[in-house]
């Protein structure tokens, strides 16, 4: 149970390998001067991801030495442990953390790539926790040919980037995760800050140069829409952003989506398929959605790991933290995400609308909307959005989707409102700007300094810059759960809200999986037909009969969109389901006219909105 130790780091982790086929990573903690009664903790989440994941779960074999003695650690709950020990010497902990959970939010290791959040990995030393940590990373022999892509500061690495890193404090270390494996990488610089960009487990097909082009792209879209005055030039932008470097580490897999936000650098996972390829020049859907986690992850290092909730201003790694601002921190992001792909060039009017009509709908077809306020649900995000079942869309509202709802309606009140400002981050300084929520945005990040922040605060920045009280509007989209005026607003910007016709599952009320020629109820929508008729989540529907006693037929149903098939004009019919191995006849009748929307640009006037 030896490790390096250095006594100018308060606390010490020396982490390794223990094994890469039992995915098994072996930390030994060194705290240069613990306190006589020594706590011990491990965090039971992790700061973006609003859930208690209880990482203790995976720690084992947790055992303490002070020079040649052992002693015995006494835990006192899920994630805590206390040590006896002598405050004149330095106290090792050595434990080992399984790890294969292959997300962005935890730790994993196997013979290909290693990849660990230090709130998985490392304990925190009650009374240390403000001081300066260090961390060696030590290469595994198995691990020839792998490198390592961190935000965390290197102290004295080898070129593969084994070896040391420090951190002011526990949170930095805690935001900085660490990509380790033979990963494709690149570098470019973005207003004058070095970027890097690491893909672990890409396609031969996958084009790099893409991927970093684009990514380039929209870094510094992000970069002058934050700290752009006029004509700022690269350097004076440098200046102005809150990281001196970052990085992007992307793991691409078989069949997964997500991203988890740090102060600089973003941990992100997505579909191979969605990746770049090499020769071809389109735009793929699956493309666009990894350019919108890009975005959003990106968004965040000013909105959310700066200006953050005033709950947030110190994370208490221990319980949960709550705040009802979460329809704001990433509701806003959500908005922001696909227009600065637009703004960037990166996708056209077509596709910006397309994004825009899907995220209407989903709040829409969401009954739940009419239950629950967005900030409800904000609060409620850690034992509601984050554990869904199937009454989840009828009880709860998204505050990622509402909350991008409730910009967009922020965003076209202020351009209809056409209110003009004199501050210093207009385009022209010396010339009226019109107020935007990019100058709203902009006015937060000065007034809170890039710091903690309030809803109080939000509104403080409305009034000024526009002369009025925004109050009642935020009382109404964001504190109750009338309907947003999106329709309204969207017309008044010379754009079209069509009302097509709903697929069918939205129609009967339903969300279902179709799998293996088997239709699966996965929930059953409020007020709906299909709840009318008896259906249940978990259901399996294998057929109807069509008209009054089954007279025009009885057919088997293998996707739900042969339905209109096996219909043809009647509307009366009845479902025949497997609830629990028994065989039950629903009643249905198919609503006559279940809409869905679709948003057009026809009447669009080009660098009105949403150019800026």
């Amino acid at each position: 149970m030896r490790a390096p130790h250095a006594a100018s780091w308060a606390v010490h982790f020396h982490v390794e390998a223990a094994s890469l086929h039992a995915h098994l990573w072996r930390v030994t903690m060194t705290i240069a001067q613990p306190a006589p009664l020594q706590t011990l903790c491990l965090p039971v989440w992790i700061p973006g991801s609003y859930m208690v994941r209880e990482f203790s779960k995976h720690l084992q074999q947790l055992q303490c030495r002070q020079a040649d003695n052992e002693l015995v650690a006494t835990q006192t709950d899920k994630a805590t442990w206390q040590v006896h020990c002598d405050s004149a010497q330095p106290l090792q902990v050595q434990y080992e953390v399984y790890a294969l959970d292959n997300s962005v939010r935890t730790a994993w290791l196997d013979t290909a790539r290693g990849f660990f959040n230090a709130t998985s990995l490392c304990l925190m030393a009650e009374g240390a926790t403000n001081q300066p940590h260090a961390l060696d990373l030590v290469r595994h022999p198995g691990m020839s040919g792998w490198s390592v892509a961190t935000g965390l500061t290197a102290v004295e690495v080898d070129k593969q980037g084994f070896g040391r890193y420090q951190a002011a404090h526990y949170d930095e270390l805690a935001d900085c995760p660490f990509e380790i494996g033979a990963f494709w990488s690149g570098t470019f610089t973005a207003c004058g800050v070095p970027h890097r960009l690491v893909v672990a487990g890409a396609l031969p097909s996958f084009d790099g140069a893409r991927l970093l082009r684009d990514t380039q792209t929209l870094c510094e879209t992000q970069l002058r829409f934050w700290h752009a005055e006029g004509s700022a030039s690269a350097t004076h932008l440098a200046g102005k952003a809150p990281f001196a470097h970052y990085v992007f580490l992307l793991n691409a897999v078989d069949d997964s989506y997500g991203g988890l936000e740090h102060r600089n650098s973003t941990a992100l996972i997505a579909a191979r398929r969605d990746l770049p390829r090499l020769h071809d020049a389109k735009t793929s859907e699956g493309y666009t959605t990894l350019l919108g986690l890009i975005s959003h992850e990106y968004f965040h290092t000013w909105n959310v790991k700066r200006l953050r909730p005033a709950e947030f201003a110190r994370y208490d790694y221990a319980q949960e933290n709550y705040t009802e601002l979460l329809w704001f921190f990433e509701g806003f992001t959500s908005y922001y995400d696909d227009l600065l792909l637009r703004r960037a060039g990166l996708i056209d009017d077509a596709a910006y609308f397309k994004l825009l009509t899907k995220t209407a709908n989903q709040v829409l077809q969401t009954p739940g909307r009419a239950v629950q306020t967005v900030a409800q649900a904000s609060f409620d995000a850690w034992v509601k959005y984050y554990r869904q079942d199937e009454n989840t869309p009828n009880a709860t509202v998204s505050y990622y989707t509402k909350g991008a709802l409730v910009a967009l309606c922020l965003d076209l009140s202020l351009r209809a409102h056409g209110t003009t400002t004199l501050q210093a981050f207009a385009p022209d300084a010396a010339a009226p700007a019109t107020v935007t929520l990019d100058t709203i945005m902009r006015g937060l990040w000065q007034r809170c300094a890039g710091g903690p922040m309030a809803e109080a605060d939000l509104l403080a920045v409305l009034h000024e810059q526009t002369g009025r009280s925004w109050a009642k509007e935020i009382k109404a989209w964001v504190h109750s759960t009338r309907e947003l005026p999106l329709k309204t607003l969207l017309q008044g910007q010379g754009l079209q809200v069509h009302e097509d016709p709903a697929q069918m599952a939205q129609s009967l009320g339903l969300r279902v999986a179709d799998a293996n020629g088997t239709v699966i109820v996965k929930a059953v929508l409020r007020g709906g037909a299909a709840e009318a008729a008896g259906f249940a989540a978990g259901d399996e529907w294998l057929g109807v009969d069509v008209g009054a006693r089954g007279q025009g037929g009885s057919w088997r149903l293998n996707k739900l969109d042969d339905l209109a098939l096996l219909l043809g004009p009647e509307r009366r019919f009845s479902a025949l389901v497997s609830r629990d191995k028994r065989l039950l006849r629903l009643p249905l009748l198919l609503p006559q006219k279940v809409t869905t929307w679709r948003i057009g640009n026809s009447g669009w006037v080009a660098g009105a909105w949403p150019g800026g």
